[in-house]
């Protein structure tokens, strides 16, 4: 039986202080609930050794962390401590992604890399050479790669491009870029 994904607190953050309270019943939950894999992304995987359960070890075979990146300054801080973490499936989103980064070094024990840009009507732009450099590091590293979505402002062959929201994802698929690690 294939096992259902469930998404942690896509609306908020997983680890939060104001979910400290309620925290430690979810993870009963998650524990409870093996044949699901949970996944939550997070901008604050500074707070992560704060918030595992006592038996947390390596990580749960069913819990899946993406740390959320969009900058080199976040990349050097955030991937930095991801790195070192005892977690079994670990995911980095870039979006949004805001700037050319460097992730390669941080991409060791990663399983897949999620790239997309901001959107809305004042969504600072994305450059398409900065969605093919990561690409080009995951490669080189043989971890997955997903362009999730374009950004409202798409820069690509020195062209601006302005793009409805509906269309965001649909023209990221187009891109046909996506990377499957062996």
């Amino acid at each position: 039986m294939k096992s259902s994904l469930v998404y942690l607190c896509f609306s908020t953050d997983f680890l939060i202080e104001e979910a400290d309270e309620w925290r430690k019943d979810c993870w009963e939950m998650i524990k409870e609930r093996s044949d699901c894999m949970f996944l939550f992304l997070t901008k604050r995987i500074d707070r992560f050794m704060k918030c595992i359960p006592d038996d947390w070890n390596d990580g749960y075979e069913n819990v899946t962390v993406c740390c959320t990146i969009e900058n080199q300054k976040n990349v050097d801080f955030k991937l930095d401590i991801f790195s070192k973490l005892p977690i079994k499936h670990k995911r980095i989103i870039a979006q949004p992604l805001l700037e050319k980064i460097d992730i390669e070094k941080y991409l060791g024990g990663v399983e897949e890399v999620v790239v997309g840009g901001e959107s809305d009507f004042n969504a600072r732009p994305l450059d398409y050479t900065w969605v093919l450099d990561i690409r080009e590091q995951c490669i080189r590293k043989n971890v997955s790669f997903v362009f999730r979505q374009c950004g409202t402002y798409t820069i690509k062959d020195g062209r601006c491009y302005k793009l409805q929201i509906k269309d965001l994802c649909k023209q990221a698929k187009l891109a046909n870029i996506n990377y499957k690690s062996s």
